[in-house]
Order: C-alpha cells, then structure tokens, then sequence
C-alpha cells in the first residue's frame, strides 16, 4: 500500500564503538543502497535513563552522526534526522497513547530487564514505562515497511503491529465505506476487479494467506487508483477499513559476534570498548593488553582459543588462514598472545582508517553535518506530516 521504506535509530547516549559498527551500521551502509532508508538520533529516548542529566545528549547528538558519516551512512542514499527535531513524533505518541492498553507496556519483556539492569537510574518514570510507545510512533508515522531489529527487539516491532491494527480498527472507520470501496474495486477495470473479489473471498472465508498477498501485489501495481481508494481497498480485503498505519516487519540482523575486550559485551559504560575513530595507538594498545586463556600462564603454555576473548576479535576480523594459525599456534603454543593479537591490532586499524578520512571533513566544518541533517529533517517532517494529517481527520481531529 505503501513504498517500501527502512526506519531505525539510535540513543545518544556517548561515544559509538566497534560493537555498534558490527551490530548496526554495517547493516544501515548495505540497506541503504537497497531501500529509502530514514536514520534518526533518538534523543528523546536518550531523556528516559538521562532525564536528571542531558548534559551529555547535545554532545553526543553530533558526535554519533559524525561516526554515522564515518561508517559509511551516505547522506545521499538515506535520510539523517534528528528525532526531537520533527515534533510530529509527538504527537504520534500522545495519538496512540490515548487508545494503547496500560498492559501492552507492561508486558514489554526489556521494561522488568532494563529496570534490572540499570538499577542505579531512576526508571519510575512514565517516559520509561511509554518508551515502546515513541519508537512505536517513531515508526509508524513513517508508514515503515522494514526495521532492522535484533532477535532481543522482535517483540517491540510485534506491539507496533498491533498498535498499528488497534488503530485502523478504532478509527479506520467511513461512512459510507463499503459503497466506497465498491466503487473503487470498479477502478480496477472488469478483469482485475473479478480477481479481487475472488481473492478477498478466499482469504476471508478461508484465510489464505497467499491470496492476501496476491491482492496487495495487484493494489501495488494498480497505476490509476487514488491514495484514498488504495487504503480502502487495502482495508476492504481484511474487513471494513481503511488502514491508515501500515504494519511494518522485522528485518531481522545478525547479532554483532565482536565482544568487548574482556569477552564481555562492548560497552563504554564497562571499560572494554574499542571507539568508532580510536586513535591508532590506542588501538594497539588496548588490544595487546588484552587478557587471553587463564590457562597461558608462561609464553609455553598451550591454549584454548575457545576460552580467548581475543579469539573472538580473529572470528570478526581475520580470514581462514590467519585463523587458522592462530587457533593452531595458540593451542600448541608455538606463538606468544602478542604475536596472536598482532594481526588483529592491523586489521582494526585497517577498517579505521577511511572512517577517520571521511571523519575529518565534518570536524573541520561542523556546518556540513548541520546543513545534512537540515535537509534530513525537513524531508523526515514531511513525511511525517503526510501521516499525521491522514491520522487527525481518521481520530475527528482533522478540523482547522
């Protein structure tokens, strides 16, 4: 019903590092050039664990679209915006909020975990009760198709789904409705309209599947309907609707497989991180004082680099043969760690060195970040804009 469009973002919340490279934007650089594609700084939700201290937000806003544009995110392929500056977000978010049961939120499996995990910060707070509900709105408001998303984030995407379905059935409604998509189903031309009522039969009497997605396939395709008469007809296969939100899937990504440099997950906050643009030296630095298989007490002692955080780093970095004279090497001690750690060190600051290329430019003139998420959130705002004028005139709002 809608063109295919990626959404996603990211808290700013500190420095970017190799962890979030693997995870993210390695993924956002190749979607990119596949789909139009929105990335946008989630400072809002940076304000749910920082509220009492957004000192570190502002700064962090514009270092992370730096590391952006230094990974490789292209300004001409996606759009970069940030979240606070398209105010339509929300109002999204107080839209829904009116509708979306107190439960939904509750039951969100990373509420109790990050309450948990986070035990230090202050988290009584509706804004991280209802932060589900903003990226629900930070996706919705853009008719999303796909959002790259975690095995850890699946149930996020599932509740914006049924939000999405919650909405369209509460205020989806026309007078009228049926007699219009009747009368658009006749835009079809005789042949394509036969097809339709065919396949909307076999899905709501049979419930095939395969027969809903035909019927949307031949909407897509239909050049001469009207927007209005789309989301009729997309809304008349399912029951008696328009579908106003549109119900976006997970894209599900490969987990990032880079830990931190003590095997633990990489994170600034635990000391074991290695930063998006770090310093050469300090990469070198970091990585040989590394720590390796308890069992390696002496330079002779055998290993297992099962048991090796640095074994990890070889798995991300290195190819089949470099990793097979390290497994080989450290288990029948015929090299050192630092010998081991040596072509992981050259392969970082191998990977490092165009991001700090493409890095320089913008730290040399900061306007040229501004002036692209400018454009980027004028683009964004319009978009959004689109939607929110179809969700007010839907919710009896749309009065001037």
């Amino acid at each position: 019903m809608y063109p295919d469009r990626v959404v996603s973002g990211m808290r700013p919340t500190g420095a970017l590092h190799l962890g979030h490279y693997h995870g993210a934007l390695k993924n956002w650089v190749r979607l990119q050039s596949e789909l139009p594609c929105l990335f946008f700084v989630a400072d809002w939700h940076a304000l749910t664990t920082h509220y009492d201290d957004p000192s570190v937000i502002e700064t962090s806003v514009w270092d992370m679209l730096i590391d952006w544009l230094a990974a490789g995110v292209d300004p001409s392929q996606a759009t970069l915006f940030i979240q606070s500056k398209v105010p339509e977000h929300a109002e999204l978010h107080l839209l829904l909020s009116m509708a979306t049961p107190l439960g939904w939120l509750e039951r969100v499996p990373t509420y109790k975990d990050q309450q948990e995990k986070l035990a230090d910060r202050d988290l009584a707070t509706y804004g991280f009760l209802g932060y589900p509900l903003l990226q629900a709105a930070d996706v919705l408001i853009y008719r999303a198709s796909q959002v790259p998303v975690g095995d850890d984030q699946v149930p996020h995407i599932e509740m914006m789904r049924e939000i999405a379905r919650r909405f369209n059935h509460l205020y989806g409604k026309e007078k009228g409705f049926e007699e219009k998509a009747q009368e658009a189903v006749k835009k079809l031309g005789s042949k394509r309209a036969k097809l339709y009522n065919e396949l909307r039969t076999q899905f709501q009497q049979q419930g095939s599947e395969n027969a809903l997605e035909q019927a949307k396939a031949m909407l897509d395709d239909a050049q001469n309907l009207s927007m209005i008469d789309r989301e009729r007809l997309f809304g008349f296969l399912e029951g008696s609707r328009k579908l106003i939100l549109s119900e976006p899937q997970a894209l599900l990504t490969e987990a990032s497989r880079l830990p931190g440099l003590d095997g633990q997950k990489m994170s600034k906050s635990y000391g074991n991180a290695i930063a998006l643009r770090e310093d050469k030296d300090v990469v070198s630095k970091k990585v040989r004082t590394m720590p390796t298989d308890p069992a390696r007490v002496r330079r002779t002692d055998p290993g297992d680099p099962d048991k090796c955080p640095v074994w990890q780093f070889h798995v991300v970095y290195s190819d089949d043969a470099t990793r097979e004279w390290a497994a080989k090497g450290c288990r029948s001690a015929g090299i050192g760690c630092l010998e081991c750690k040596q072509p992981v060190i050259d392969a970082i600051i191998r990977e490092q060195e165009p991001m700090h290329e493409r890095a320089q430019q913008y730290l040399d003139d900061p306007s040229l970040v501004r002036a692209i998420v400018a454009d980027g959130c004028d683009h964004a705002r319009k978009l959004a804009q689109d939607t929110m004028r179809d969700v007010r005139e839907a919710m009896g709002l749309g009065y001037s």
